[in-house]
């Protein structure tokens, strides 16, 4: 029997007291002052949250497991400072780790990281530690542009990058590149700068040779792969033109997308272009899109019914619902493995 793990998912519910204490501690920024102390959340206002929300999707939708991370469009690495996100990050990774101990069977977190754009990522190296080492995390969120929608930040294959990739091979943890909110009037958020960060990062691993010097890094690109898998041929042809390897050798041991498509053909179109090793089903449950479809009268993030209507082998299937999460995030597969999963 297969397990439906979804890669990604994020607390989008999180209580209100979080978020209020949010809006305290950056205007507490603005003018100089100190935040206030972070609110007492209890398990039962947590459960709440959960089990109205993301616990009753995921059941009503047939899945099992979903690895859980802070709101992406809040991780805001672009406000306050170092300090400022180091003190969010915290915080929103603490939540997370209550739910991964309340509903263990069915959740398992993944970090946010306290990235902010004038800084190294010393603090971030710390977080990921701490969430990894004591927290019993399985990854992370890694922000390619903490400028927030203007894309001043150097590409990934960057050097200022490698302290934290050499964290990453040694905890073998993977990282979700996934940017955050946009201060870009001109870049919408969900639909224009996370499918744009989305493109551009796997562009920027087309034009380097990152994985040669960090053969285990591995890197999830979410929502589809952006553009990706709809132009492939034209990133085939770029890869020719620049004189690098073909893309399966170069790029596609270490590089991963997720299902976060919301319609049949995006999601046929994934299937046929990019091979079913590289694909983890994740619906983004719940987030960016939340309506139903009026053409199919479904929800348009009920990722996994696209799946099920797929044209592949079982094994096929087995692989995207299952066993590549389980490869790419090798700490899940060996806690799923404790559970006698």
């Amino acid at each position: 029997m297969t397990l439906i793990i979804d890669c990604h998912g994020h607390y989008t519910t999180a209580p209100s007291q979080h978020d209020v204490w949010r809006d305290a501690q950056k205007a507490a920024f603005k003018d100089g002052s100190a935040p206030p102390p972070y609110p007492a959340i209890s398990d039962d206002e947590i459960r709440e949250t959960i089990e109205k929300n993301q616990l009753r999707l995921i059941r009503e939708r047939g899945a099992d497991h979903t690895i859980f991370s802070p709101r992406a469009s809040t991780m805001a690495h672009h406000v306050g400072d170092q300090a400022v996100s180091e003190a969010w990050s915290i915080a929103c990774n603490d939540l997370i780790y209550r739910v991964t101990e309340l509903y263990p069977e069915v959740f398992t977190g993944v970090c946010m990281l306290p990235q902010s754009p004038k800084a190294d990522l010393t603090a971030s190296i710390k977080e990921l530690r701490r969430c990894v080492e004591e927290l019993g995390f399985i990854g992370c969120n890694l922000n390619p542009d903490p400028g927030g929608g203007h894309f001043t930040h150097p590409p990934l294959t960057d050097e200022s990058w490698f302290p934290i990739y050499e964290v990453l091979a040694e905890l073998d943890v993977p990282a979700m590149v996934h940017v955050s909110g946009s201060c870009n009037p001109a870049m919408h958020a969900t639909g224009g700068f996370y499918l744009a960060a989305d493109t551009v990062a796997f562009m920027q691993l087309l034009q380097g040779d990152l994985f040669s010097r960090f053969p285990t890094l591995r890197f999830i690109i979410p929502h589809g792969g952006g553009a990706v898998p709809f132009h492939w041929g034209r990133f085939r042809g770029l890869a020719d033109m620049l004189k690098q390897p073909s893309l399966d050798t170069h790029l596609m041991n270490n590089v991963y997308f997720d299902t976060c498509v919301y319609h049949q053909p995006g999601i046929d179109l994934l299937a046929d272009v990019i091979e079913t090793k590289n694909i983890l089903f994740g619906s983004e449950m719940v987030g960016a899109v939340r309506g139903i479809d009026p053409t199919t009268g479904h929800y348009f993030d009920d990722t996994k019914r696209y799946i099920d209507a797929l044209d592949i082998s079982n094994e096929q299937k087995h692989a995207i619902f299952e066993g590549n999460a389980r490869k790419v995030f090798p700490r899940l597969d060996a806690k799923l493995k404790a559970m006698g999963k």
